[in-house]
């Protein structure tokens, strides 16, 4: 059935609402639907779902709309002519596109993608045509902080190693928890002994795919490492993380990090403010201090893509880059589906601007090592 509405004949979309509202699964709210928005929850989650409908040559317009946020969509173009829309959501109104793409170039635009449309200056930056090439999924080279069974993952070290070799990457970090962390079956001295031995029996087997002998060393109370000195230099690198006493203000919580970053054997900081989305709220830390210490530094800071933390969040990214830190995208992988995690950081970090040539762990498998070996010898 057509019927007309809104000034063009468009088909009734009451068949899809049908066929929402039989959906299993779907709680359908009708005082928040209307003839072109289907409205409710996902049962199991109580999530929000909003469906919206439009017509064919309408759908480019009403999916850009929809993906960015005011500021992006309102954001005065700086390169607007006399009269002609002077936003992107005066443009998205005044004609239809058959791209994005096609969108962004009428209004005098480089291509922003969707995860930068924020209004956070991208607009300023695409007039220009300064917003640079991405980090992609594809140019992760290897994946850094995993854990095997000898802490608390649940895959041994061999399968972590040879999985994420099958997959196409040339080489495994692994970092399994320092002894601190006896509630994760942290390792004690002779345990760490004991994997690296099996590192170099599985390095001789596996080449040129290569394991790096890590640790995920706990940052303790008064912000030195896990460890007596002697044993962390046996490691190729190290993540310092913190996982006990979270209840902290602001400046306790800085002055440990900070005392850590300065650490010589600090390589890398893991999960900076040490949150679980949804279920605990990371302690409280003075960003742009923690990342100028990283720089000064030069201590690697990791996006963990555990979707559970996504920490370093994409908002500091882009201070992080400005001040010339190098960002890694670690899975904290626990199995070897954990490593897929890495596609959430990715997408975190091209929020923030990152890109291959900030990403650690976007280097070969030499270059990674050569910059380990740069290290151990400064200590």
């Amino acid at each position: 059935m057509w019927r007309r509405w809104k000034s063009s004949w468009l088909p009734r979309p009451l068949p899809i609402h049908a066929l929402l509202n039989a959906a299993p699964g779907l709680q359908h709210e009708v005082r928040r639907s209307g003839p072109w928005a289907w409205c409710g929850t996902a049962t199991d989650s109580g999530v929000g779902v909003t469906v919206r409908m439009t017509a064919p040559e309408g759908f480019i317009n009403q999916l850009f709309v929809a993906t960015g946020n005011e500021a992006h969509l309102t954001t005065a173009l700086p390169q607007a002519g006399p009269g002609q829309p002077s936003t992107l959501r005066q443009w998205a109104k005044r004609e239809h596109f058959t791209s994005e793409e096609a969108l962004y170039e009428k209004a005098g635009l480089q291509y922003i993608v969707p995860e930068l449309r924020e209004g956070l200056g991208e607009i300023e930056l695409a007039a220009e045509h300064k917003i640079p090439i991405l980090l992609q999924d594809s140019d992760l080279r290897g994946s850094l902080h995993n854990h095997s069974t000898y802490s608390d993952g649940s895959h041994s070290l061999r399968q972590m190693a040879t999985f994420l070799r099958d997959a196409g990457y040339e080489y495994l970090g692994i970092c399994d928890h320092s002894q601190a962390a006896h509630y994760a079956n942290g390792l004690g001295p002779e345990r760490v002994r004991q994997q690296q031995r099996e590192i170099d029996e599985l390095n001789a087997e596996l080449a040129p795919f290569r394991i790096f002998k890590g640790i995920e060393a706990d940052i303790l109370g008064d912000g030195s490492l896990d460890y007596d000195e002697a044993l962390r230099d046996s490691f190729d690198f190290i993540v310092a993380s913190i996982h006990s006493n979270l209840k902290m203000d602001e400046a306790r919580a800085t002055e440990r990090l900070l005392r850590a970053i300065a650490n010589p054997h600090t390589t890398m900081l893991g999960h900076p403010t040490g949150r679980l989305l949804l279920r605990r709220a990371g302690y409280p830390i003075d960003f742009k201090a923690v990342i100028d210490a990283c720089a000064q530094h030069q201590v690697i800071i990791e996006i963990n893509a555990n979707p559970w933390r996504l920490d370093l969040d994409w908002r500091w990214v882009r201070y992080a880059l400005a001040q010339g830190v190098q960002l890694s995208i670690n899975p904290d992988a626990h199995h070897t589906s954990g490593y897929a995690d890495m596609r959430y950081g990715v997408l975190a970090g091209r929020k923030g601007m990152l890109t291959k040539k900030m990403t650690f762990n976007a280097k070969s498998v030499d270059e990674a090592a050569a910059y380990f070996a740069a290290r151990k010898v400064k200590l």
